[in-house]
């Protein structure tokens, strides 16, 4: 296989121009969002390489009250310069002031008045996991703050903050007031940015192909070019017609991470955070809270959630990482009848609750009675088949069970890829709720035990009514293997 040659001078400023394009189009998203859901105080100006705003000008998201985000943007063409003192320290390649000392006397200028300001480092490079202040950047925020602030001045912390403050200008207390407004957004690889673009384009009722994205940037490109330093709403809604991206409703976005941080965050309208209330060293082992966090506490939030969202939400988008159990409840919370049209993005398509599709999907069924009592147990084995392991807990268990009814994709076993698009997992999830409709008419109370794609278990959720008290399960893989999550009236 051939290599690419190394880029040349002029490939460099184009790939770095169009960086910068996708870092405004991604301010553009973020005022068509805010103002279509009547946000608190939303943005309602994009500026490009904005006059009068110092170093920070590359992108600057205007609000009507402060704080503005001011965004510097910095394109790397490999991995050779992580972001550390060396990098935001030393002086620029014509020996003028070092980054961090532009950021400073740009953050001084604009808050002299006693205002705030958001400042924004967006970059591709990585941190520097051997520097001493930047290492101990908060993944969930971008700040290097609190742990910047920590250790006295002979620590190695304070030693690096007193040299980053002289370069700075800055006393040190100075320093540690803008590292609370400076958050480091790194670092955000092309291709993966150009990854969570698509998904935001998506949440924001628009297409979210590659070439809609390139239509997008490309417009922020042509009005920069032509003089245009300020993009109004306006003028953006008038590029969405025009570009015709319009494909769906504009959705308030509701984050929700339980094994790793929701790049999604920043951009959400609520977001719930339990990536450190879960147990476990990765998000491949994060199945359950840690102790003394409950299921019982990630129900009250998540149920919480519709009143935490923009007044008169229609239309929701769930992002983050949970696993199944959290995003069935997730279904449960904005259930059909409420009126909301909610969706889930899954594997990079938009699973919405108000796709169309000709008919209901009939699930196969399989039942094992079991003969420990008057309730009912459910396994829903779409991706993959988990009878034995459910057989093997509820005996160990002992659980008041009469049988347990297995149900699989239409036509063949479980297995991966069996639900290929949203129309077929709401196809499913209807032929599913009808199923156990009849099920379970003579039954109480049912236990849940969920192996499918996260976007069906969302929309399974979103139509689970007419049905009985239903207790749902996790799976933890260790000890007992499965834990009860949490209990849903329906």
């Amino acid at each position: 296989m051939a290599h690419l040659p190394a880029p040349g001078p002029t490939s460099v400023r184009t790939t770095g121009d169009y960086y910068q394009w996708l870092v405004a189009w991604e301010a553009c998203l973020t005022l068509l969002r805010e103002n279509a859901a009547r946000s608190h105080n939303p943005v309602r100006a994009v500026g490009v390489e904005l006059d009068g705003v110092g170093n920070l000008d590359d992108v600057v998201l205007l609000r009507d009250g402060p704080p503005n985000t001011y965004k510097q943007v910095k394109y790397a063409v490999d991995s050779a310069t992580p972001v550390n003192e060396e990098y935001l320290t030393k002086p620029s390649t014509s020996d003028g002031p070092s980054i961090l000392k532009k950021i400073a006397k740009t953050w001084k200028a604009l808050t002299a008045d006693g205002g705030s300001a958001d400042l924004r480092l967006v970059t591709n490079r990585a941190a520097d996991p051997k520097d001493e202040l930047v290492a101990g950047r908060d993944a969930r925020t971008g700040l290097l703050m609190p742990k910047a602030a920590i250790g006295g001045a002979r620590s190695d912390r304070g030693k690096a903050r007193a040299r980053w403050a002289q370069v700075a200008g800055l006393t040190e207390a100075e320093l540690l007031d803008l590292l609370s407004v400076l958050r480091f957004d790194l670092p955000l690889d092309m291709v993966w940015y150009q990854e969570n673009l698509r998904l935001l384009m998506a949440v924001t009722g628009l297409r979210n192909d590659q070439r809609a994205l390139e239509e997008g940037a490309g417009w922020v490109a042509r009005m920069v070019r032509s003089g245009r330093r300020e993009l109004t709403l306006p003028m953006v809604e008038a590029a969405v017609a025009e570009l015709d991206l319009k494909a769906g409703p504009v959705r308030a976005v509701l984050s929700i991470a339980t094994l790793k941080p929701d790049p999604m965050a920043p951009d959400a309208d609520h977001a719930i955070d339990w990536v450190d209330r879960f147990a476990g060293d990765s998000d491949y082992t994060k199945r359950h809270p840690l102790a003394p966090n409950t299921w019982a506490q990630l129900q009250a939030d998540i149920e919480a959630a519709p009143g935490r969202l923009p007044a008169g939400t229609a239309a929701v988008s769930v992002t983050g990482s949970i696993r199944l159990a959290p995003a069935f409840l997730v279904g449960t919370t904005f259930r059909m009848v409420t009126g909301t049209d909610l969706a889930a993005v899954q594997r990079g398509q938009l699973w919405s609750t108000n796709d169309p599709f000709d008919a209901a999907l009939v699930p196969g069924a399989v039942e094992h009675e079991i003969g420990q009592g008057d309730e009912l147990a459910v396994a829903v084995a779409i991706a993959t088949d988990p009878t034995a392991d459910v057989l093997q807990y509820l005996r160990e268990q002992n659980l008041p069970i009469a049988k347990l009814i297995v149900l699989t994709p239409p036509g063949s076993a479980a297995r991966d890829g069996s639900v290929p698009d949203s129309p077929a997992a709401n196809a499913l999830a209807v032929g599913i709720r009808d199923h156990l409709r009849g099920a379970t008419r003579r039954f109480r109370r049912m236990h849940l035990f969920l192996a499918c794609p996260m976007g069906l278990a969302v929309l399974l959720g979103n139509r689970w009514n007419r049905l009985c008290e239903t207790v749902v399960y996790e799976d933890i893989k260790i000890d007992d293997g499965y834990q009860p999550a949490f209990i849903i009236q329906a």
